[in-house]
């Protein structure tokens, strides 16, 4: 596979700014609320150098992209939040959970929104914006799908703990240490064990294929791209 230099320009600019926004909001978020604990280590904040993990934000999506994995996934440094210093703990954790996700979603509207405006763009300079555009839409889209699956500790997990009565929010909540490890399996390991066996467990990636085609649809529509 090549990858080169304005590959690199177009896609790495987007996914740094996607992550870096979704960490932020999570500890903006939570500050507000109540808790400094990220706000008082400089998590809340627009570098992404605070927020990239090595392996979960380059190292991972690298290898997926080279493995031609069918969907391709990564992780930033946590956002340390202690949710007992929230003003109503489980409540406000969903609020918490839900900043990053939707924080993704807004970014994408603004690059679909700025699609209008790339005919007053330098002509030496309107492909590589449409493709950082393009990109910036597509990924924090897939980011924001992929981290609400109810499995902690992504969000949707977070969201699922507050929201679910205490007898099932309090075994799902037991999953968070090996909740990367259940993702690998279940997007990574099922399905190359199903192609050996010749069946199609690639179930998850399906799932969130569908999930992304309705709402880039969606937001396509509702910023006048359809």
């Amino acid at each position: 596979m090549n990858i080169s230099l304005y590959d690199v320009s177009v896609w790495v600019l987007p996914l740094v700014i996607a992550i870096t926004f979704h960490e932020a909001a999570h500890g903006f978020v939570a500050h507000r609320l109540g808790d400094n604990t990220a706000f008082q280590l400089g998590r809340v904040s627009f570098n992404p150098l605070r927020h990239i993990d090595p392996f979960g934000t380059l190292i991972l999506p690298g290898i997926l992209l080279l493995s031609h994995s069918p969907f391709l996934f990564g992780y930033a440094k946590p956002v340390p939040v202690n949710f007992r210093n929230l003003n109503h703990p489980r409540l406000d954790m969903v609020w918490v959970a839900l900043a990053g996700p939707v924080t993704n979603i807004i970014l994408a509207l603004a690059a679909a929104f700025a699609f209008h405006a790339l005919p007053f763009v330098p002509a030496e300079a309107a492909k590589w914006t449409a493709d950082n555009l393009k990109n910036a839409f597509l990924i924090n889209i897939v980011l924001a799908i992929f981290n609400m699956l109810p499995i902690p500790p992504l969000d949707g997990g977070r969201v699922a703990v507050g929201l679910l009565p205490r007898f099932l929010a309090y075994p799902l909540s037991r999953l968070e240490p090996y909740g990367m490890l259940i993702l690998i399996g279940l997007l990574i390991l099922l399905p190359m064990a199903g192609t050996q066996l010749g069946l199609n467990l690639d179930v998850i990636s399906a799932i969130l294929r569908t999930l992304t085609g309705y709402v880039i649809g969606a937001l396509l529509f509702l910023t006048g791209n359809a």
